[in-house]
Parts: structure tokens; C-alpha cells; sequence
């Protein structure tokens, strides 16, 4: 029996540990009426037990994921000298904001099989139900495409500096308009394209002051504040009548 023991850890060698000790520069995020993005340092070392394994080298991988709410895409067609909405896409979860950074190409960093079991890359993460539209991928292509103009959707390749396989660091910008809410950022480190060690952290992102009054109270009370933005305008038109006149006469 002890044979056997010994034959099978020689044929199957015990792998050197490898695990994420990350921190962030801001541990929270507040919106505030002069709010105009943010940008978060993004920094970590990896624990081992054993020296650093010489073959393949270690790649990082950190995804920064906003919250994630169901949406419609609809297509656009000019018909009859206007355009009308025709076709329409239910994407189930769709994120809010979501930016990813490597440390080398993609295709060395990750897997295919990879990518589809941590749901990583931008595609990965959107999750769409079942759509009898022809071509329904392009719905979601739309949808990249929006958000990556708005700088909601990042794919920063090559972006995260691994020193001595063992520092790494890489810079998030955050634009100015953030859904509130949780930030999940997960850490992976992988070699030869498979995932070694995960880990995660909770960003809260919250809007303070008089932005946080106003998005409760249009959330809570929509009458007292649709009545209050009514009065708001009338007073503001009746202000900049009184100011024309007085700059009349």
C-alpha cells in the first residue's frame, strides 16, 4: 500500500500555491453634484508556500464589475420617412459598468473554457436569454459598442504590471456617470491560460449630499418630487421673466 502512495505522488507532483493578497486606493466611492469620475490604483502580491514555478509564467487578470440590471436593445429602421423601433433583444443581466485588464494578450492570459466558467471578458459577462431574432448577437454587439464609447465598457490589454512574478498594479478609471451601487473587483492569476487563485472585493459606490437627497426622494416619494420639480421650474421661469424685465426697463 505504501508503494502505491509513493508511486502516485511521484507520478502526480504536489503544485506550488499561489494566492492573491490585493488592496485598492479607495475602498469606497462617493457622488457627489462636482462628481466627475474617479480612477482607483489597483495593487497586489501573490502568497506562495514554494519558489515561483518556472514554466509557464504567471499572468493577472482583474475585472472591476458594476451593477448588473436587465435591459431591452432595440433595432432602429427608417421606414416611411421615420424611424420606428422594430426588432427587440431581452439581455437578462447586462453590467453597468464593466472593465477588465490583463497583463499580456488574451489569448495567453485566458482560456476559452476559462473565460466562459469565471464569465471574464465583456461578452462573457453579458448574460442574454433565448431570442428568436435573426441575429441576435448583434443586439448585444450594439450594446458593447454603446458602452465602450461611453467608457462604461474598458478592455485594457497588457494594462496590469506584474513585477518578478510575484507585484502587480493596474489603474481603473471610473466615468462620471456610475450606476450606485456594489463594485465587485475579482483578481485571477493564471498560468498557461488556467485560472491558479480568485479573489474578490466589494467597491460601494453612493451617492452623497444633496444628488443622494434627490435620487431618494424621486425613489420613494415620486409625488413630492415630481410637485417639487414642478415648483422649481415655475419659480425658475418666473426669476429670469423678472430679471428680462428689469433689464428692459
Amino acid at each position: 500500500m505504501r508503494i502505491l502512495i509513493l508511486l502516485f505522488l511521484l507520478a502526480f507532483p504536489a503544485q506550488a500555491t499561489e494566492e492573491v493578497v490585493a488592496g485598492l486606493s479607495q475602498n469606497r466611492i462617493s457622488i457627489s453634484t462636482n462628481f466627475d469620475g474617479s480612477e482607483i490604483l489597483i495593487f497586489g502580491a501573490v502568497k506562495r508556500e514554494d519558489r515561483i514555478p518556472d514554466e509557464p509564467p504567471l499572468e493577472v487578470v482583474i475585472a472591476v464589475t458594476g451593477p448588473s440590471l436587465p435591459l431591452t436593445v432595440r433595432r432602429k429602421e427608417k421606414r416611411f420617412g421615420i424611424w420606428i423601433n422594430t426588432d427587440a433583444v431581452e439581455v437578462d443581466q447586462a453590467p453597468s459598468f464593466y472593465s477588465v485588464a490583463t497583463s499580456g494578450p488574451w489569448s495567453e492570459v485566458l482560456s476559452s473554457v476559462e473565460d466562459l466558467r469565471h464569465r471574464v471578458s465583456i461578452r462573457r459577462a453579458i448574460r442574454s436569454v433565448g431570442s428568436r431574432v435573426a441575429g441576435s448577437e448583434d443586439f448585444t454587439d450594439a450594446l458593447i459598442r454603446i458602452r465602450e464609447n461611453s467608457r462604461l465598457y474598458q478592455t485594457n490589454i497588457g494594462a496590469v504590471d506584474v513585477s518578478e512574478q510575484t507585484l502587480f498594479s493596474t489603474s481603473i478609471r471610473l466615468p462620471a456617470n456610475l450606476t450606485e451601487g456594489e463594485y465587485r473587483a475579482r483578481f485571477f492569476l493564471t498560468r498557461g491560460g488556467l485560472v491558479v487563485d480568485t479573489h474578490e472585493t466589494v467597491i460601494p459606490v453612493q451617492k452623497v449630499g444633496l444628488e443622494r437627497f434627490l435620487f431618494r426622494l424621486s425613489r420613494e416619494q415620486p409625488l413630492v418630487y415630481g410637485i417639487m420639480s414642478l415648483a422649481i421650474a415655475i419659480f425658475a421661469g418666473w426669476a429670469a421673466s423678472m430679471a428680462f424685465r428689469f433689464i428692459r426697463n
